[in-house]
């Protein structure tokens, strides 16, 4: 397993824009395809993006699509994710997950490697 360290959250204005940084440890990064969770207060966690081990592949939740981007550098062990457009339904803790593997999942439970988590916070 690898172990992941989001970064990058914080509090916006609705309309702003955030990235968030997942940095991994571990030679074996290139093997993982890589997802985007959230969960907020009293909800259940739900699936946000997920990229493909050499990041030629991407999927996205269909709230998020157009606002949402997320990309990989390999060489630096990252993943990222740019959010634009944020509004007061995007606030939750977003975590960075990861799985062996060339299958882009949306289901938490397919992924083996999880990080702690970063705040997002939209106001309006």
């Amino acid at each position: 397993q690898v172990q992941l360290v989001e970064s990058g959250g914080g509090l916006v204005q609705a309309g702003g824009s955030l990235r968030l940084s997942c940095a991994a440890s571990g030679r074996t990064f290139s093997m993982y395809a890589m997802g985007w969770f959230r969960q907020a207060p009293g909800k259940e966690r739900e699936f946000v993006a997920a990229i493909s081990c050499n990041g030629a592949r991407t999927y996205y939740q269909y709230s998020v699509k157009g606002r949402f981007t997320i990309s990989r550098d390999n060489a630096k062990h990252t993943v990222y994710m740019r959010m634009n457009s944020l509004t007061p339904a995007d606030t939750a803790g977003y975590s960075c997950a990861g799985h062996i593997g060339s299958q882009l999942y949306d289901s938490a439970s397919d992924y083996d490697s999880w990080g702690q988590g970063t705040q997002v916070t939209v106001s309006s």
